[in-house]
């Protein structure tokens, strides 16, 4: 996800695709969206430290308590979902095998996307996995929208590629094929994301063309604003390519959405950690790097379908 500061910055991209979630099922999940404050905690499992080979690389701290708290907003499929009242989906199943390097449990803490850097910040939360993108603007502190240093940022351990999609009512009836196709119409998203600052610039260079703005619908959730676009309320809601293709797959039985034109704007999904952990990053960078090594990183991405957006590497702070 990407979009201003707050959450996938001015630039979300959350971006991938899986499973069975049709637009139903994910309406559930909004009302899971903001519950930080409730403690409404579902984990992943791990391996215990005296088998995990990389459990010396954390803070004593983390490592004493056994766990590493992770804010994300979940109620975004195939990334991160609630079933059966557990957290599952990608970056839930990269947690369970980064726990097994690490010998910790990752318990996964649900809140509003554009709130998450400031949970972090505040010690909510150790590390935000939530297809943040990284992005030169979260990393700095920046505002995206005004351009204004609005806190200390954060860093990122990179470790998927994705880039924004359109999404559209299945068979295309407004006939859409480009962001050029929404200037002038209603467009719904979540907000917080890079998918709001991409439809924001967007619709700059609608009215710089001579054409009308884009109307922005923006709401907590993702759910939210596919429910606009099935309604016919909206001609598109803009999303990462995974969480896209998922919907247009699963919803309806496959029959609500399709995604139409490429990808924009491809870029890293990294784990944010506060600019003075620097050792819980670089744990979690050796961790991430192991589990590429050992074949864990490729096999969940095959489990979701979402190979085309492996990484080689987990770099530190890639994003642009």
């Amino acid at each position: 996800m990407t979009a201003s500061s707050t959450r996938r910055t001015t630039a979300r991209a959350r971006t991938a695709a899986v499973g069975a979630i049709a637009v139903a099922g994910a309406l559930i999940l909004t009302g899971c969206g903001d519950q930080t404050d409730k403690g409404n905690d579902s984990g992943s499992t791990s391996s215990s430290s005296a088998a995990a080979p990389l459990a010396d690389k954390l803070p004593a701290d983390i490592k004493k308590s056994g766990v590493i708290k992770v804010g994300s907003d979940i109620a975004y499929p195939p990334v991160e979902y609630m079933e059966g009242g557990k957290a599952v989906g990608i970056d839930p199943d990269i947690a369970d095998a980064l726990g097994k390097q690490l010998g910790v449990k990752f318990e996964f803490q649900n809140g509003k996307f554009d709130q998450l850097i400031v949970g972090l910040q505040g010690g909510r939360s150790n590390v935000i996995m939530s297809a943040m993108n990284d992005t030169k603007d979260r990393q700095n502190g920046i505002d995206s929208d005004t351009g204004k240093k609005v806190g200390n940022g954060v860093d990122f351990v990179d470790y998927f590629t994705a880039g924004t999609s359109i999404l559209v009512q299945k068979g295309n009836p407004k006939g859409i094929k480009s962001l050029d196709d929404l200037c002038g119409k209603v467009v719904a998203l979540q907000r917080g994301t890079t998918s709001e600052g991409i439809a924001k610039a967007q619709s700059k260079k609608c009215t710089t063309d001579g054409k009308k703005a884009i109307t922005l619908q923006t709401f907590d959730t993702d759910p939210e604003a596919l429910l606009r676009l099935k309604q016919g309320a909206s001609v598109a809601d803009l999303n990462d390519f995974p969480v896209a293709a998922y919907n247009a797959k699963t919803s309806g039985g496959g029959k609500d959405f399709e995604v139409v034109g490429d990808q924009i704007e491809a870029g890293p999904y990294g784990i944010a950690i506060s600019k003075d952990k620097a050792q819980l990053r670089d744990a979690l960078q050796a961790a991430m790097n192991a589990i590429i090594k050992n074949g864990d990183y490729q096999k969940i991405l095959q489990k979701w379908n979402v190979t085309q957006g492996a990484v080689t590497e987990a770099k530190i702070n890639g994003g642009s």
